[in-house]
């Protein structure tokens, strides 16, 4: 190895968004993270990711929390640790797409409440979709950082991702993740793409994967050895299964080696030792259950990802048709190929399995069709890398027109509608975005938080009356 020159490989660590939202459906709350919040500023983290994805929605739907004052409390309290969060390009938090003027005011606020590092996605690698979010964090002073939703099919092609990286280091981005959310990048493929990439592009590379196929540690071990620059894990207790490999484990790794992160495995320890306690209270109330804890090798075969699994086998059972199962999963890739061969990640992931329960269920293929295939099929979503089957396109749309532009182009700017909404609970400017994302459930939570505050403030009062004993 003395040949290889000395290049320490960076750790995002994801324990704040990532590995609770795969282990424990993105249930964990603020008051857990708070504590611990020094130690983890004293490692040395490329960054941390703790915001974006589901813990937007999980936050206020589930929580009760609001997200922004998450987020505000958490930068607060990382003094030298850059912060990072996910954003689904256009679609932002959500699941459709949104106006320009709302996805700028949401990067916007964003980075002003506290987020240095946007990780954005499309889940088309629609290129077009991205364009927005990219502009919207540059103009704030943030660090654009586009990933590529890594996925298998003959058009993904090593030539395909070397062409794409040209195409966003043109675009003005600071950096490339390679985004495998099913685990599917096996360990000499890494090494493969990572090479091919470098060699197309400047800009700094960092990839993403989950442990739930098996291979993780393998394919970053790989990765690094080729070239890669900053790795995703997560601190040990909420590490492994559907998450990351574990933090510690890959320090040890490329100890004493060029790669050497010079992390600190004490800090480490105490970090693991604050969630461990966590991690077997999550066990104890089923919210951990330990099936995401093991080896999905189905994940490879199918390409389906342990999210899409689960979704698949509720809406079977729901039908009593659970003896179906296999005949749904051969009937995926089908799909998928009809529509273009999208990766499957959210919302496509969602649109292709349900569509593939469909037609397996109804015994004939596209009889029924859901809005979202509908959508899909019409060019809402975007553009796929391959074109649509023609004959499964004209049985599910008709006639329709069929969307050849940027999507995001057809809508009117929506934030001055969103502010007028918004108007009888509005107590931060922020309100208004949490409202564009999730109206219903932030409505809800505006309530909510107002019965809350009247709580305290009748209670103040009272007190102050000496109603109740100081």
């Amino acid at each position: 190895m003395a040949d290889i020159e000395k290049k320490p490989i960076g750790i995002t660590e994801t324990v704040l968004r990532d590995a609770h939202q795969s282990l424990i459906a993105t249930r964990m709350p603020t008051e857990l993270m708070l504590p611990i919040i020094e130690t983890m500023d004293q490692v040395g983290y490329h960054s941390v990711e703790c915001w974006g994805g589901a813990t937007f929605d999980a936050s206020l739907r589930f929580l009760k929390e609001d997200p922004w004052e998450r987020l505000r409390k958490l930068r607060a309290g990382f003094k030298h640790t850059k912060l990072q969060m996910l954003l689904r390009g256009q679609n932002i938090l959500g699941y459709s797409h949104y106006p320009d003027d709302v996805v700028e005011y949401f990067v916007q606020k964003s980075i002003q409440n506290g987020i240095d590092i946007i990780r954005i996605f499309d889940c088309l690698n629609d290129m077009r979709n991205l364009e927005t979010s990219i502009k919207a964090c540059k103009k704030e002073g943030g660090h654009a950082q586009v990933a590529l939703v890594y996925t298998l099919g003959d058009a993904y092609t090593l030539d395909y991702w070397m062409n794409i990286c040209k195409e966003i280091e043109s675009m003005g981005a600071d950096s490339i993740c390679i985004k495998d959310m099913s685990g599917l990048l096996l360990p000499y493929d890494a090494d493969k793409l990572i090479r091919a990439m470098k060699s197309a592009t400047n800009l700094p590379i960092q990839l993403h994967t989950h442990y739930t196929s098996g291979l993780a540690s393998m394919t970053y071990l790989k990765a690094v050895e080729a070239g890669v620059d900053v790795i995703d894990c997560a601190i040990s207790p909420f590490s492994m299964g559907t998450a990351q490999p574990a933090t510690e484990v890959m320090v040890e790794t490329f100890k004493g080696t060029p790669y050497d992160t010079g992390y600190d495995q004490k800090i480490l320890g105490k970090i693991a030792d604050h969630f461990r306690p966590y991690r077997e209270e999550c066990i104890k109330s089923g919210l951990l259950d330990p099936k995401v804890m093991g080896v999905n090798i189905k994940t490879l075969i199918y390409q389906v990802p342990g999210g899409m699994l689960s979704n698949m086998v509720s809406q079977l059972k729901e039908q009593n048709a659970s003896d179906k199962y296999d005949a749904v999963l051969e009937e995926v890739p089908n799909v998928r190929k009809d529509f273009g061969e999208p990766p499957l990640v959210t919302p496509s992931s969602q649109i292709v399995g349900t569509q593939a329960v469909m037609n397996v269920l109804m015994g004939e293929r596209y009889k029924v069709a859901s809005g979202q295939t509908k959508d899909l099929l019409s060019g809402k979503y975007g553009k796929t890398i391959k074109p649509f089957n023609p004959e499964v396109q004209k049985k599910v749309i008709g006639d329709a027109e069929v969307i050849t532009c940027r999507p995001a182009d057809l809508l009117e700017p929506g934030l001055a509608k969103f502010e007028e909404e918004v108007k009888p609970y509005k107590q931060q400017d922020e309100d208004t975005l949490s409202y564009a994302l999730f109206p219903q459930v932030a409505t809800d939570f505006f309530k909510y938080r107002q019965a809350q505050q009247d709580k305290v403030d009748v209670t103040a009062a009272d007190t102050a009356n000496g109603a109740y004993p100081v």
